[in-house]
């Protein structure tokens, strides 16, 4: 049987204008069974619509904020650097969104964001933690009877936390799956898909250190798995973005 191909958004250096890539993504779709393919960054609708029939998932990882003109808000002066062309790619086959990736998942789907937390939702919660990364920084709780709490086995989950933006308003259809204890959203699902999650912490981080990190991959490349004997998707729609 041919593994799945999944298409992960790089990273991008604004400095140097260039792509780059954590090995940790890589390593977590190649250990879950599948071929990573790193994408380019575009916004012309034909490319998207031709990588979408290439993949058979979509990794979407952290990296740059999420542009505010997505769910309707001014950038504010405390909104951190953008890399507005990764706000094009959003696409009805299996995802698995990082951090920047529940964030994206959540504002294209109609939802809002704290656009930087320390500004509007302090806490004494760690989400901007130091290395190294494979080590919990706070714990979430994960909802009853959700998809990830089948999976783990578990209602608490020790995280790692590198961000300082998180949902504010959950988008319409996404379900939340686990929250942290100063009361972000740190994991959610789309019902009725085969499979479309977003974690805020980072698995790809702690992929050698934590069972549990695993086992998300796993579930991801098995609906890519599932996925690619279906045939091709609909579409969720993108968003024109310039870069």
């Amino acid at each position: 049987m041919e593994k799945p191909i999944i298409g992960v958004t790089p990273l991008w250096d604004e400095e140097k204008k260039s792509y780059w890539m954590l090995p940790g993504y890589l390593e977590g779709v190649k250990e879950a069974g599948a071929i990573p393919v790193i994408l380019p960054l575009t916004t012309n609708g034909a490319d998207i619509a031709q990588l979408a029939d290439l993949c058979d998932g979509f990794l979407f990882t952290g990296g740059q904020d999420v542009d505010p003109q997505l769910y309707g808000e001014a950038m504010e002066p405390f909104c951190g650097e953008l890399c507005p062309a990764r706000d094009a790619m959003e696409q009805d086959k299996p995802v698995l969104g990082i951090c920047r990736g529940i964030q994206l998942l959540n504002a294209a789907l109609g939802g809002t964001l704290y656009q930087d937390l320390p500004t509007e939702h302090p806490s004494e919660i760690e989400h901007a933690m130091k290395a190294p990364y494979d080590r919990a920084a706070h714990t979430v709780h994960i909802w009853p009877m959700t998809p990830l709490s089948t999976l783990l086995e578990k209602t608490e989950l020790g995280v790692n936390s590198c961000h300082h933006q998180a949902i504010k308003s959950l988008a319409p259809g996404l379900v939340e799956m686990a929250r942290s204890e100063d009361d972000l959203i740190e994991a959610v699902y789309l019902p009725g898909k085969t499979f479309v999650w977003a974690v805020q912490w980072h698995p790809e981080m702690s992929l050698h250190a934590d069972a549990d990190s695993r086992k998300i991959f796993e579930a991801f490349v098995g609906g890519a798995k599932s996925n690619s004997t279906k045939g091709a998707p609909t579409e969720l729609g993108f968003v024109d973005s310039p870069f």
